[in-house]
């Protein structure tokens, strides 16, 4: 696809919760109809940077640690969204230079700007899927020319099982990924939920989803749960992404519970 296609199916006046998510983390890769509508969840919905900045860090946390206390070095990363400081190879990449990552999504947007930032460190590799979570054995296929599928995987389904309205279906896809993945796989996941700050949430998520082509459904932890099944989920557990292994020294920091739940498990 040459990158005329890709403006071709770009529509800039529909949001898409990559682009928005980015301005909530304070990017710029993102046009005014997301904008409008990031600032009109926020206007129900305040806490949703404070969200958005604790599952970044979520994930940079757990993605450090999979590499140095698990050797894991190579990441399937689906629906990375728009690139943003300390994304899934930065990190893995400062913590091991050999370590390799194949980024999927399916925005334009994205893939333009994933094709400007696929640097990588000489002893490692990134590369870029243009796929759609539901199509597993697709991904499963691309990210084998980048990855050795005979070593563990680190898979990484961040904020977007959401998107997956009915939960039976979002757990075929998470068992239909898991099962290409050998023993010693780590999963990592984490998305929002309706148990800490519910009603103005929902609320939210109501404007949203209003708004944008690609809903997002607000689960219950127990329901994040069921992506966990038959794995060995580390300490603390499916928690608050804030209280995810908090650093050290993060004790001045806002570490109030957020309405996001994540955690990483191990596939035996």
């Amino acid at each position: 696809m040459t990158d005329s296609d890709e403006t071709a199916k770009l529509d800039t006046n529909v949001p898409h919760s990559a682009r928005v998510w980015n301005y909530w983390l304070g990017g710029k890769d993102n046009f005014p109809v997301d904008r409008a509508v990031g600032d009109d969840f926020t206007g129900f919905y305040p806490d949703i940077t404070v969200v958005a900045r604790h599952s970044r860090a979520f994930l940079k946390r757990a993605v450090t640690f999979l590499v140095q206390e698990q050797g894991i070095r190579q990441f399937l990363d689906i629906g990375t969204g728009m690139p943003t400081a300390e994304n899934t190879h930065q990190v893995a990449q400062a913590a091991a230079a050999d370590a390799r990552i194949v980024y999927v999504d399916n925005d334009p947007l994205v893939l333009v700007h994933a094709r400007a930032l696929l640097t990588s460190t000489p002893e490692g590799k990134t590369d870029y899927v243009d796929a759609n979570l539901h199509e597993p054995a697709k991904i499963i296929a691309a990210a084998k020319e980048t990855l050795d599928f005979s070593q563990p995987v680190g898979l990484i389904l961040m904020n977007i099982l959401g998107h997956v309205p009915d939960l039976e279906q979002a757990v075929t896809i998470v068992e239909a990924l898991l099962a290409e993945l050998p023993s010693g796989s780590y999963f990592l996941t984490a998305d929002g939920t309706n148990v800490i700050d519910g009603p103005a949430f929902e609320e939210a998520i109501g404007v949203w989803n209003a708004n944008a082509p690609l809903s997002y459904h607000l689960r219950h932890p127990d329901e994040i749960a069921r992506f966990l099944d038959g794995l060995e989920v580390l300490e603390p557990g499916l928690v608050p992404c804030s209280r995810w292994r908090p650093a050290p020294d993060a004790a001045g920091e806002d570490l109030r519970e957020v309405d996001e739940f994540g955690a990483v498990a191990r596939k035996p």
